[in-house]
């Protein structure tokens, strides 16, 4: 038998549940994981509310892992029990001792990054990845703005502009989140809860816009982050933190300049084992070498029992960075 967390109906963090549960046999493709750091991602919380419905229920949780292969389906060739791996699209269930994950989602974990690290960085990182480097192509000297710097995108989306040699622009929602980000490699700060987003950005900018905003606030930040945007700019929305945003005007893009609108997921980035080998390379490149450095505070490591307490710290906004669950 193994422990995991699920939910049978979804809701509060109240819902979710310590239940046993009897690991099945991996399929063909698939590996056994023996679990030893879960990541945790705004996005879990949206499936246990309800927004991102669950298919059935009972349903298990989290998505984002690292730990040892401890067995393989006939038809696996990539990975052999004791590998270390290091897993961000599995079918959900992660916040578990064991996971069955198919072998296409699957990397390798470098020996020079601990499990902690790998399960705090790899969602996170991969989707930093495709947003500064796919989704709009940052340049060396560009300054953007990114929403929510502080959090656990943010502050490796800080990290990797600094290494780029961009100047991030993040918005935070205190003082203490302001030094965080800075320390981590922003440009600049905006407090968004004392200042004018738009209004802050132009007298960083002496006046300027932005060609490309990354939003992972949703409906509280939506009409901000447009304003900030010069003509033909791109305003890249890959999350709900506030709440989805609905009801969009076109024509307003039109009067704003012609701007445009992408609503990215790593699911469109990482389609393949080729793909995902390409981003996780990049990702630990920048880790193994320290332009990105991946801490979690102990107050920030959870029980795997604990996960509503988790849950409640992240909905609450008074975590920074990234938070994991251990087994």
């Amino acid at each position: 038998m193994a422990k995991r967390i699920q939910f049978s109906q979804h809701g509060g963090p109240d819902v979710l549940e310590w239940v046993d549960v009897e690991p099945g046999d991996p399929t063909d493709f698939e590996v056994q994981v023996e679990n030893k750091a879960i990541g945790i991602n705004y996005i879990d919380t949206y499936v246990r509310s309800g927004l991102y419905p669950s298919a059935s229920l009972p349903s298990g949780l989290g998505t984002e892992a690292a730990g040892k292969v401890i067995k393989v389906g006939a038809a696996v060739s990539h990975f052999k029990p004791g590998d270390r791996v290091v897993y961000a699209q599995a079918p959900i269930g992660a916040y578990s001792e064991i996971h069955n994950v198919p072998q296409d989602r699957l990397a390798h974990l470098p020996d020079a990054i601990s499990f902690e690290q790998g399960a705090a960085s790899f969602l996170k990182g991969l989707t930093v990845h495709y947003l500064l480097r796919q989704t709009y192509h940052v340049a060396p000297g560009e300054t953007f703005l990114f929403h929510a710097a502080a959090g656990g995108v943010g502050l490796i989306a800080c990290q990797w502009a600094k290494a780029l040699g961009a100047h991030l622009i993040g918005t935070v929602g205190s003082a203490e989140k302001a030094a965080i980000a800075q320390r981590a490699g922003a440009w600049a700060t905006i407090n968004y809860r004392e200042e004018n987003i738009a209004e802050r950005l132009s007298a960083l900018t002496d006046g300027k816009k932005v060609r490309v905003v990354y939003d992972s606030v949703g409906k509280d930040t939506w009409e901000a982050s447009l304003d900030c945007l010069q003509p033909r700019g791109l305003m890249v929305s890959f999350g709900n933190a506030s709440g989805p945003v609905t009801g969009i005007d076109l024509a307003q893009l039109n009067k704003k300049g012609s701007l445009y609108v992408t609503r990215p997921s790593l699911f469109g980035y990482i389609t393949n084992r080729a793909e995902l080998e390409l981003a996780s390379n990049e990702l630990f490149s920048m880790i193994a070498s320290g332009a990105i450095k991946i801490d979690v505070a102990e107050k920030q490591k959870f029980a795997l029992r604990d996960a509503q307490q988790a849950h409640i710290a992240l909905e609450n906004r008074t975590t920074q960075g990234s938070s994991l669950l251990i087994p």
